[in-house]
């Protein structure tokens, strides 16, 4: 785990909503971003980065919207686009003029649509398996179908949650100790969330205009996004396509692609050396 205390904290205001962070470390602003599964948050999503990248940087932890300690709340017509302006804002109350992005899925997507809405606030970008990239091309993954339906059905469980852990989040299912999951389905089952799920399918009759806004690749403005960014892909991803990095590559104009072998779709948690020491690298270089 992190060594940082989650007592240390704090909540503030963003536009309408109490947006948590933590952080640590000095120099160049970094801010981590989360993925969308049951239960995630900032810090356990990050627990294994913190350290490493605080060395070198002020590293930022927030808990996305409908997360964690943040307001449990999401404009779910444009949720990307809702993600960004609490990312955006956040920054702006913490007086950050640009920040680097750091984003594992929903957090990449997040990222990527801060970069296009608000160019100036990004730095460099390090996106690992993210949302949003070729969704409307495709049937949905079987890791992204568990990972929608778990508030659907007879509701959420132990049972769902470890099964998408261990059998879509991660490519070695028994490097997931039971704690972890103890805490994710506690974390999960969080009365406003279980009221008010924060990623779900889209639904009723704005849909399908919801979903084209979830996809990037269908969206002009991701060819002039010249951020440097650095994708990292889990080549046994079985949430979102590795494809997808592919996609980016061609279609971003300064984007690096690397394929990490026998590495599922928590690249940051399961490749932690790997993963800490290419992020620090390609930042430090700004």
């Amino acid at each position: 785990m992190t060594s940082i205390d989650e007592g240390l904290g704090r909540t503030v205001r963003v536009g309408d909503r109490e947006i948590f962070y933590a952080e640590a470390g000095s120099g160049p602003a970094v801010v981590l971003l989360h993925g969308g599964g049951p239960g995630a948050s900032g810090l356990s999503n990050y627990s294994r980065n913190v350290d490493a990248l605080a060395e070198r940087f002020r590293v930022i932890v927030p808990d996305l919207p409908g997360y964690g300690r943040s307001e449990k709340r999401i404009d779910q017509s444009d949720p990307f686009g809702d993600l960004a302006r609490a990312v955006g804002g956040l920054l702006d109350e913490l007086g950050a003029p640009t920040a680097h992005l750091v984003g594992n899925s929903y957090g990449g997507a997040a990222a990527l649509r801060l970069a296009m809405d608000r160019p100036e606030k990004v730095g460099r970008m390090v996106l690992l398996g993210p949302g949003g990239v070729g969704t409307t091309r495709a049937l949905p993954t079987a890791g992204l179908r568990a990972l929608l339906s778990y508030y659907g059905g007879s509701g959420p469980s132990r049972e769902k949650l470890t099964r998408f852990i261990r059998d879509y989040l991660v490519f070695d299912g028994s490097t997931v100790d039971t704690e972890m999951i103890e805490r994710r389905f506690r974390a999960s089952i969080d009365p406003d969330v279980v009221a008010n799920p924060p990623l779900r399918r889209p639904s009723g009759p704005l849909a399908l205009r919801t979903l084209w806004r979830m996809d990037f690749t269908r969206d002009p403005r991701l060819r002039r996004a010249s951020h440097r960014t650095l994708v990292i892909w889990g080549a046994a991803d079985k949430v979102n396509r590795p494809e997808g990095g592919r996609m980016l590559a061609d279609a971003m104009p300064a984007c690096d692609l690397y394929l990490a072998a026998d590495t599922g779709h928590w690249v940051q948690w399961e490749r932690a050396e790997l993963f800490n020491a290419l992020t620090a690298s390609f930042l430090a270089a700004a």
